[in-house]
């Protein structure tokens, strides 16, 4: 099943913000931007918890894991638009930055949550 590489990044989206809609979490945002930068998800656990999530969606592990593609400037934008984000909202909880690999099988995606990914 072939997919065009934004059309699979919108679909590993989606599948992404159902997990966490099924572990209690809120959606805040999806694809928020700052700037230059891109949270592909903002998400709330009650008002303890923030996260930002980048997703990372592949076809197949050919080039290596797919939480490997987060460059050292994508971490640092990343950084940007979550400190504007929380400033914007007046958090005072806590935050994490989470990583959500997906790899597209025959039977849908394969996901690998790495919480705290990064800070």
């Amino acid at each position: 099943m072939a997919h065009a590489p934004h059309e699979l990044g919108r679909a590993g989206e989606a599948a992404t913000a159902e997990h966490f809609l099924a572990l209690g979490y809120e959606v805040m945002a999806r694809g928020y931007r700052y700037g230059r930068a891109e949270i592909d998800l903002v998400l709330r656990r009650g008002s303890e918890l923030l996260v930002f999530v980048e997703v990372k969606t592949r076809s197949s592990t050919q080039y290596g894991p797919p939480e490997t593609f987060v460059s050292t400037r994508k971490k640092e934008l990343f950084r940007l638009a979550a400190t504007h984000l929380q400033e914007e909202l007046d958090w005072r909880g806590d935050i994490r930055f989470d990583i959500v690999a997906l790899t597209l099988l025959a039977q849908g995606f394969r996901i690998e949550h790495f919480e705290d990914a990064f800070y």
